[in-house]
């Protein structure tokens, strides 16, 4: 367990400690207080965010350490976005995301400083990590009101129908920007390696949760509510495949390939 006392290490632990409290206040009806925690834990990882960028010298969207503090950071914005915007709820569930994609940053995931290669060094390198970094967390939002979906016993059809809906309405908010990530990434592709695509096991990866959306789009479409536990299913499947792409660089020593660079 790789434990950090370093001031980043500290700011880390500070916004782990409030979103855990922003969990436990939430889930038990302290809205006003839980949400002042999680806003708290937000300026920790956005505080941690920002001394990691000095330390490195550049965004730090390289190595998995820094993806997932970046997550942890993007976790209270998006939560209070989709509450107010889409009307999705789930705030307890959110802060505990927060929590869960910060504790790799404190106790798994090394901190030491890499220096940016080459094939990093570009102007598509912010936009197009960002897209998929809000993406993602949108999307392990989608998953997780999913699988309350599927996994709801006594809950009532209205209860489960609105869980079904909110779904839909973050996947409608995170497909887009999966979108622009791919695009992005492919464009990316032509400038610093000369072809759009490479078949790279992460692009494949990238491409195969694109298309597990795109098929709960087009489902959704075409049957609305009528199947919401297929809907649902899609739905928490384009997570695990959003797992998949974004831990696959852990993998790079065994199926190496040019997105190994973040591991």
């Amino acid at each position: 367990m790789a434990l950090k006392l370093n001031p980043l290490g500290y700011l880390i632990y500070a916004a782990m400690a409030a979103d855990g409290l922003a969990f436990l206040g939430l889930a038990a009806g302290f809205k006003r207080v839980g949400r002042w925690l999680f806003a708290a834990g937000f300026l920790a990882a956005a505080a941690a965010f920002a001394y990691r960028w000095h330390q490195v010298g550049h965004a730090p969207l390289q190595s998995l350490f820094e993806v997932f503090l970046c997550l942890g950071m993007l976790s209270y914005p998006l939560s209070a976005f989709v509450r107010r915007f889409l009307e999705v709820g789930g705030e307890a569930l959110d802060a505990l995301i927060g929590f869960v994609v910060l504790f790799p940053c404190g106790f798994v995931f090394t901190a030491e400083a890499q220096t940016l290669p080459p094939g990093l060094q570009s102007r598509l390198f912010i936009p197009h990590v960002t897209a998929y970094m809000l993406a993602y967390v949108v999307l392990l939002k989608a998953g997780v009101e999913a699988a309350r979906h599927l996994l709801s016993r006594t809950d009532g059809p209205e209860a489960r129908l609105a869980l079904e809906r909110g779904t839909s309405r973050l996947v409608s908010l995170g497909f887009p920007l999966l979108t622009l990530g791919l695009v992005l990434g492919a464009v990316w592709g032509k400038m610093a390696w000369g072809d759009y695509w490479h078949w790279d096991p992460k692009e494949l990866w990238a491409l195969a949760t694109w298309l597990v959306y795109l098929g709960y789009v087009q489902f959704r479409h075409a049957y609305g509510t009528r199947h919401p536990r297929v809907n649902a299913a899609l739905a928490l499947g384009g997570t695990v495949c959003v797992l998949i792409t974004l831990l696959w660089v852990n993998l790079g020593r065994i199926f190496a390939g040019l997105h190994s660079h973040g591991a």
